[in-house]
């Protein structure tokens, strides 16, 4: 071809690209592979032979997989020089966006025994339309092969041949160029010239989740609607654990998210509708524009961050904190079911396509080191952690082992059963009374008279009144230290305490919220002191 074509489609006074010039022949021929976030990510193979880099543009990228076989267009020539390029390409020019050289190295063709038979069998096959080379870099090693396919000249199939260097490993996973050591990212977050540089380094992260053998490897399906969310066993101690990741217990609102064509349903796992009452996170979760399924917490954060229930809880009214929905987990995108792909995969692919959005955030993790992870979380009065194994599929509506939680404080929840009378000037009710399921039994675990406010004495009360009955929830009814109120179990509160009785009642219960995120159902006494 020549570099003529390469010439006419560049301004080389605004593009960064080298110019045509004479080169230095080497010992070696070389190859380059360039990653490139144009229009579209792909990957650019280019071959030395006849003093220029014979180019093949390759969209989903080479693979180590011998029964794979990969699109491979062949465009213009570009110059030796064009080995070394690796940066951004302005807006305006031809191919803008940003390069790296994802891999380099010497190649030859496999039955030559010099460079100039190397040469003379590698044309031989460019003009046949079948072009077998060794490549010896960094990623890429063996024997692969061109072959022309149809009849317009320009489409090539890229295959692997059959050798110990073959391998089904995602080689595409490994992203940074084997010269700086930068992704396409940061290749573009240091061009300061570039003004759309947010938007472009999201482009790229959306494209490469898009493009990504992981997404590709998820099966098509339908979005699930009315998403019941996994859950976690509690457990009493954290642990170090290379398998496992370690994310916050955020102080919230579990809470799904579908978005599909700009209508956002945002629900409760109780599958309570959300919209009306967080309509500044549907706003900005709107803003995403693509089909997409996200599980998260909802929360509200003080002025230093810090998740407080209270403001949550009291937020609707109030206004008061910085209302987030904290993502950490993708369930279902463009079309593909993810819930069979391991949680460190669907979280690498949701960092990459969750933009940065006004009270939307990625809620990451720490790999390996739960026990300093909690004891931060800890020191910084947090609720919790919740440790996850690293290659655990979504198993949605399920309790599992694979998620563990541990609370930095032992607190539990109980099913209110009934309110014994006021004493002394208290008002409204004296303790509430408590209990938790075995089965389909309600049974009793204690009562709680501490920790309310005057007013939540008073809405308490009145939350409870339309629920009072005459018969005592209990199989067997407790006594109590004065007499007592039924009302139907209805209502879920959280309280702190010291531990348990050996009979199974709570130990100095202290009252800490309502939690009206939570069935009735799935109260279960817990003796480690955990709360979901």
């Amino acid at each position: 071809m020549g570099l003529k074509e390469y010439a006419a489609k560049r301004k080389f006074g605004e593009t960064p690209e080298p110019a045509p010039g004479a080169r230095q022949e080497e010992d070696a021929l070389v190859f380059v592979v360039h990653k490139h976030a144009a229009r579209a990510l792909h990957y650019d193979l280019r071959l030395e032979l006849e003093g220029v880099l014979k180019s093949w543009a390759i969209p989903r990228g080479p693979s180590l997989d011998p029964a794979v076989k990969r699109l491979a267009v062949m465009v213009e020539d570009h110059p030796f020089a064009y080995r070394d390029f690796e940066g951004v390409i302005p807006e305006g020019n031809y191919g803008a966006g940003s390069v790296i050289i994802w891999d380099r190295g010497p190649y030859r063709h496999p039955a030559a025994r010099d460079r100039t038979e190397s040469e003379r069998l590698l044309r031989e096959g460019l003009v046949r339309g079948e072009l077998k080379f060794v490549l010896e870099g960094e990623k890429l090693q063996g024997e692969f092969a061109l072959v022309k396919t149809g009849r317009d000249g320009k489409s090539w199939l890229l295959l692997k041949k059959k050798d110990r260097h073959a391998s089904g490993r995602d080689v595409l996973g490994e992203n940074r160029s084997v010269v700086s050591g930068r992704t396409l990212e940061e290749v573009f977050a240091a061009a300061p010239e570039e003004r759309s540089g947010r938007k472009k380094v999201e482009q790229i992260r959306f494209r490469e989740a898009l493009e990504s053998e992981v997404l590709q490897a998820a099966p098509p399906g339908p979005m699930p609607h009315a998403v019941k969310p996994m859950l976690a066993t509690p457990v009493r101690e954290p642990f170090d654990d290379p398998e496992w990741l370690f994310e916050v217990k955020w102080d919230g609102y579990r809470a799904i998210a579908e978005i599909r064509d700009g209508e956002v349903s945002l629900y409760s796992r109780k599958l309570i509708p959300l919209n009306r009452k967080y309509p500044l996170l549907v706003e900005a979760l709107r803003k995403l524009g693509f089909e997409v399924v996200l599980d998260g917490e909802i929360v509200v954060v003080d002025e230093g961050g810090k998740p407080d229930f209270q403001l949550l809880q009291n937020y609707g009214k109030s206004g008061r904190g910085h209302l987030l929905y904290y993502v950490f987990d993708l369930l279902h995108f463009q079309g593909r079911d993810l819930t069979g792909l391991s949680l460190l995969d669907r979280k690498e692919l949701l960092k990459k396509v969750l933009p940065p959005l006004p009270h939307i955030r990625f809620s990451d993790h720490v790999r390996s080191e739960g026990v300093l992870f909690f004891r931060v979380a800890r020191e910084k009065g947090l609720e919790g952690i919740v440790a996850k194994h690293a290659r655990s599929t979504y198993r949605m509506g399920s309790r599992s082992r694979e998620w563990l939680k541990v609370k930095t404080r032992p607190t539990q929840e109980g099913v209110i059963a009934g309110f014994t009378a006021p004493r002394g000037g208290r008002r409204h009710f004296g303790t509430l009374v408590l209990g938790a399921f075995e089965g389909d039994e309600l049974v009793y675990i204690g009562h709680a008279g501490g920790g309310f406010t005057a007013k939540e004495l008073q809405e308490i009360r009145q939350r409870l009144e339309p629920l009072i009955r005459k018969e005592c929830p209990f199989k067997v009814e407790p006594k109590t230290n004065a007499p007592t109120t039924w009302v139907r179990p209805e209502l879920v509160c959280e309280v702190a305490l010291a531990g348990w009785t050996g009979d199974g009642i709570m130990r100095q219960p202290v009252f800490l919220r309502l939690r009206e995120d939570k069935d009735a159902g799935e109260v279960v006494r817990d003796r480690a002191g955990e709360g979901e």
